[in-house]
């Protein structure tokens, strides 16, 4: 595969820029796409996978002897082994890290080396447990290359993780018959291009609609529909080992998406746990029996956009079956102070209270 995507863009170089090449931006874009998945045929190994669980979780990826599993150790009850040697975490290790009345899975991935995606040291096998993840901590050593970041992100990337994006605002859809339409100006990519690489997919028969300006290789993306759109924070640990001009000059380079920290003197760590629950964007809601006051020291946790349906579920899989209504104090009522009486599809905010009538 590598050699087709030499190949092509070697005759594309090759080629004079008013003469025609058959598919070279499509093919390349393909052969890209196609070198980001997995080899179905490798034999069977040690699995990384760990069954999800709690609230949320968050993978601590970076290169070995970052001090991942210290900050693991720190911050949940799980002891993973530290050593001052490189790949002392050997497999992913899971704790659980309790935070405003939320269980997070915080998960250590084991270091991880240079061309990891390609297979590198079971390297893809470590970055793709990644995808399962609801926020990525970038760990890197404040005392070694700046480098370090880039390459973490090139190689999450290099799986089909798209970091700090949001998915693209295109709809796809295959039928019997079917056109391309775009409510906007496309600069990066042209309709010709688009019909390329739909026939260098054998699609011909489609329904696309592009309300946003995309790349080539964003439009792939969309086809494939494998991508994983995932936020991210940069977990620069040991800056106790750096001067106070090097960290300045790292925290303006992250655009405040950095978190200082050093885990050997226990400095930034209250900050990137609030960092973290901020960015995860749980909203807590808490229940009611009737007549008796709200049990505010066990919130249900639950995702932005979360409805009574979903507060149903965490209570108990088969109380959606039996619900007849809900009163809910809080900001979504629109009677606040006073309740509001919903359906199932009421959407909850943060710190709502709710009472659950059944039938």
């Amino acid at each position: 595969m590598r050699e087709k995507l030499a190949n092509v863009a070697e005759e594309m170089a090759r080629t004079q820029k008013n003469d025609r090449v058959p598919l070279g931006p499509p093919q390349i874009a393909k052969y890209r796409a196609q070198l980001l998945e997995p080899d179905k045929k490798g034999p069977k190994g040690e699995g990384f996978d760990v069954m999800k669980s709690g609230d949320a979780r968050v993978c601590l990826i970076g290169f070995p002897s970052v001090g991942k599993s210290t900050l693991l150790s720190k911050t949940t009850k799980t002891e993973s082994a530290v050593g001052a040697y490189e790949f002392t975490t050997l497999t992913a290790i899971p704790g659980v890290l309790e935070y405003e009345g939320a269980r997070i899975q915080l998960l250590d991935l084991p270091g991880i080396v240079q061309d990891a995606a390609k297979g590198r040291g079971r390297g893809r096998q470590v970055v793709s447990v990644a995808k399962t993840a609801d926020l990525i901590l970038i760990m890197i050593d404040a005392t070694k290359s700046a480098e370090q970041k880039a390459q973490l992100e090139l190689e999450l990337e290099a799986v089909g993780i798209r970091l700090n994006a949001r998915q693209p605002d295109v709809v796809f859809k295959q039928k019997a018959a079917g056109g391309i339409n775009k409510t906007v100006n496309l600069n990066h990519i042209d309709e010709r291009t688009i019909r390329s690489i739909l026939q260098t997919y054998r699609i011909h028969n489609c329904d696309v609609m592009i309300r946003e300006d995309i790349t080539t290789d964003a439009f792939i993306d969309v086809l494939l529909g494998t991508r994983k759109y995932i936020p991210a924070l940069t977990v620069i640990n040991k800056i106790d080992g750096v001067s106070m001009e090097a960290l300045d000059g790292m925290a303006r380079a992250e655009d405040g998406r950095a978190i200082m920290i050093s885990c050997e003197l226990d400095l930034g760590i209250d900050w990137l746990l609030e960092a973290v629950w901020k960015e995860l964007g749980l909203v807590k809601v808490y229940t009611k029996k009737r007549g008796e006051q709200p049990d505010l020291g066990d919130p249900i946790c639950l995702r932005q956009g979360a409805t009574i349906e979903t507060v149903c579920h965490g209570i108990h899989r088969g109380l959606a079956s039996h619900f007849k209504y809900a009163l809910v104090w809080g900001k979504s009522s629109k009677f606040n102070p006073q309740p509001q009486k919903v359906g199932l599809t009421h959407v909850v905010q943060d710190e709502d209270v709710v009472s659950i009538f059944t039938k």
